[in-house]
């Protein structure tokens, strides 16, 4: 299939538990007998963390089935994951795969990462300055009250913050500031890169979750909270991103006696299931992505016809 030509990128879209991880690996095997290499780019800004393994659903290797994935276990849990770095290395990946003639399968559980790694998204500059005033502030009221000043200044940012990520805040904050009080718009739905092909795994909401409670039943089977107690002691608590992921938040807040078991595993799930909720609503305002229903019988085989044909 080596004629010269741009070899498509394919973007799989979806909320958690939607079988994403699994549909991209079927995709690249599927690719693979057709004479189409294939790899898979990450695109979960919590799955590049060493270690984080169970809390975070990451594919085992027995599940990658000998399919190459880009951008998971590069940070420990005390590094900070920052989208621009997210976007400049997953472009990379993507350029490395080309290259090959390698095609790129992006998976992503942020739209947020999706649309940085494949749109014209460029980023604002930052103020060592006002990002620590905001810290300050963030330190002296907490996350919530936080977002709530965004939400005053800029409902439309705030919208898409979820009022305890409270770096997140700091940082829309602090673009405001730098902005000159204009609220950041994002950019429109352009693709930076040729040759996309985006599609979302579509399942109805009782599916949906449904799944997320048998995720949090066997994440906890599987040893999460052990896992949580291994990350604490390699500073977890002391990282700025790892920390706040779902699941692992709940369980150290066991940990310390906050929660009981089986509170913080209810509160895992509700936490999820908000999440998904949110991913949906992004995924569903750009109407570049093609909705597939995650049920359906061939699916991967039939993407990857899809998608042989473009490369052929």
């Amino acid at each position: 299939m080596d004629n010269g030509q741009v070899l498509p990128i394919l973007a799989l879209n979806g909320p958690t538990a939607s079988g994403k991880s699994t549909l991209a690996v079927d995709v690249a095997v599927a690719l693979a007998w057709r004479g189409q290499p294939a790899e898979i780019v990450n695109a979960d800004s919590m799955l590049v963390y060493r270690g984080m393994d169970i809390g975070t659903a990451k594919p085992s290797a027995a599940e990658r089935r000998g399919v190459r994935h880009h951008l998971l276990d590069i940070l420990d849990v005390t590094q900070t994951a920052t989208v621009a770095q997210f976007q400049a290395l997953a472009r990379a990946a993507i350029a490395d795969c080309r290259a090959r003639r390698v095609l790129p399968i992006v998976v992503g559980g942020s739209a947020l990462y999706m649309r940085a790694i494949l749109d014209h998204f460029e980023f604002p500059g930052t103020d060592a300055d006002v990002r620590a005033r905001w810290e300050a502030e963030l330190h002296r009221v907490g996350p919530e009250a936080l977002h709530a000043v965004l939400a005053g200044r800029a409902p439309g940012t705030a919208a898409e913050i979820q009022p305890t990520n409270g770096r997140r805040t700091v940082r829309a904050l602090e673009v405001l500031d730098l902005t000159g009080g204009h609220a950041p718009n994002l950019p429109e739905w352009t693709f930076a890169l040729d040759g996309v092909t985006s599609i979302g795994l579509d399942l109805d909401r009782a599916t949906m979750d449904a799944r997320i409670v048998e995720r949090v039943d066997a994440m906890w089977a599987a040893g999460l909270v052990e896992e949580v107690r291994r990350l604490e002691a390699r500073g977890l608590r002391e990282g700025v991103t790892a920390v706040k992921a779902i699941g692992y938040r709940q369980v150290l807040q066991f940990v310390d006696g906050e929660l009981t078991e089986d509170e913080a595993r209810a509160a895992v799930v509700k936490a999820t299931k908000r999440f998904a909720r949110r991913q949906l609503s992004w995924f569903r305002r750009d109407h570049r992505i093609d909705w597939r229903d995650a049920a359906t019988p061939g699916l991967a085989h039939a993407i990857a016809d899809e998608l042989a044909g473009r490369a052929a």
